[in-house]
């Protein structure tokens, strides 16, 4: 019969312990730092890969506040479909594309899966009472950041203010001069602007 008395489970947790920080006494340096290496070579791919997936148009969509509300009129917008065949996809305007500030975005985004549990948005009248509010957050992170996102499409540099319609070739320079950015006049062109800015004469 086993021995499984106090003094033997303790001699046993202690040589696991000692093991467990010392490691490199009863394994080989070499073979620690080759299982270490694919270990996180196999974690970082596994990372990167979540990480992607979450940058899909589907996984965007897949949450029925989105689907059944900006989605829809994004479909109607040139951003969607248009003569050139370019499509910017949600992430293209929502997560930067350098790796820090990225997953700046993606640990934010944790905030919205708290509302979409709680149901904050659960119906079409729900979202449409909150547009305003969540718009002014999406317009004030990209004037924070200079419409970054835009501009990984868009620059001033390459228009060619000529051959735009004759309010944009106006605006653009003017824009330039003032030191404005995208977002600051390009509200409303992806999703519906909220029904308290339409209603405003102003």
């Amino acid at each position: 019969m086993p021995d499984t008395s106090p003094a033997r489970r303790g001699s046993w947790i202690r040589r696991l312990w000692h093991w467990f920080w010392h490691p490199a006494k009863a394994i080989p340096l070499g073979v620690l730092l080759i299982v270490g290496g694919f270990g996180g070579i196999i974690f970082w791919g596994g990372f990167h890969t979540a990480v992607e997936a979450t940058n899909t148009m589907g996984f965007c969509v897949s949450c029925h506040e989105m689907r059944d509300t900006v989605f829809p009129e994004y479909q109607e917008t040139v951003h969607y479909a248009n003569s050139s065949g370019v499509r910017a996809i949600c992430t293209d305007c929502h997560v930067p594309r350098e790796w820090g500030p990225k997953m700046l975005r993606k640990i934010r985004a944790t905030s919205e899966l708290y509302y979409h549990l709680m149901g904050t948005l659960a119906t079409a009248e729900d979202f449409e009472e909150r547009r305003l509010h969540l718009a002014e957050r999406v317009w004030a992170e990209m004037e924070a950041t200079d419409s970054r996102e835009c501009r990984n499409c868009h620059s001033f540099e390459a228009m060619d203010f000529d051959a735009q319609i004759r309010r944009a070739s106006r605006r653009h320079p003017e824009a330039i001069e003032d030191g404005k950015t995208c977002i600051e006049c390009h509200r409303g062109i992806a999703h519906h602007l909220p029904r308290e800015m339409v209603d405003d004469d102003d």
